[in-house]
């Protein structure tokens, strides 16, 4: 994800530094997770000094939290644009699987293990709502004839995660459902605990997906 548009040669400049110091980030996270990532490391990389790359970035946690919203932004628009091609659920949790096995270092930085000592702003996870808003609107659109759930009317007092979103609890629950089940598969696929076993991801994610789509909301 680039950075706002610059208007003065400084602020060009200054975006510009910005890019790459978090391009280098990525690279680190990629070969050795977002918990090793190391200012000092990338400021060497640059030929900069430390203190000269704090300008840019006043800390380890900003700028984890850059990277952070640009993931989600970047599996936001992911959805988005397959929602405006028409994608339906089952085309949607496919733009997911092939989001994350893009890069699974970024999707291990939003959905994976918790970073020690790393607390995100309230506003890095805002754009997560967008994700959610578009697969409820998906779900939505499945038929529903299921029996209401006790979960349904738990979900039914605790709906602040959907962000207004008017779903009757019933879609709540089945987006949910969707969500955990596929991030199940998707996490275990990722983290390799599949090599060896003889099965296919690719087969399982879709089995999955057609139990899913092809079960009542409750």
């Amino acid at each position: 994800m680039t950075e706002q548009r610059a208007t003065t040669p400084r602020e060009r400049y200054r975006a510009q530094v910005r890019t790459e110091i978090k391009q280098r980030a990525w690279e680190q996270v990629a070969t050795a997770g977002a918990s090793a990532l190391s200012l000092n490391a990338i400021a060497k990389q640059m030929g900069m000094s430390g203190p000269a790359l704090y300008r840019y970035f006043g800390g380890r946690d900003e700028l984890i939290t850059e990277l952070v919203r640009d993931a989600y932004r970047s599996l936001a628009d992911t959805f988005r644009a397959a929602a405006e091609a028409g994608a339906d659920v089952t085309a949607l949790a496919h733009a997911l699987r092939g989001w994350a096995l893009q890069d699974p270092q970024r999707y291990f930085l939003i959905y994976g293990t918790p970073i020690p000592g790393y607390h995100a702003p309230d506003d890095t996870t805002a754009i997560s709502v967008e994700i959610m808003a578009t697969l409820l609107d998906a779900c939505a659109a499945l038929p529903s004839d299921g029996p209401a759930t006790a979960f349904d009317a738990h979900l039914e007092g605790h709906r602040y995660w959907a962000a207004g979103h008017p779903a009757p609890p019933a879609v709540l629950h089945r987006a949910l459902t969707f969500w955990t089940r596929l991030h199940g598969v998707l996490s275990l696929e990722l983290a390799g605990h599949f090599t060896g076993m003889g099965i296919d991801p690719a087969q399982l994610f879709a089995a999955e997906l057609d139990d899913l789509a092809g079960a009542p909301a409750n």
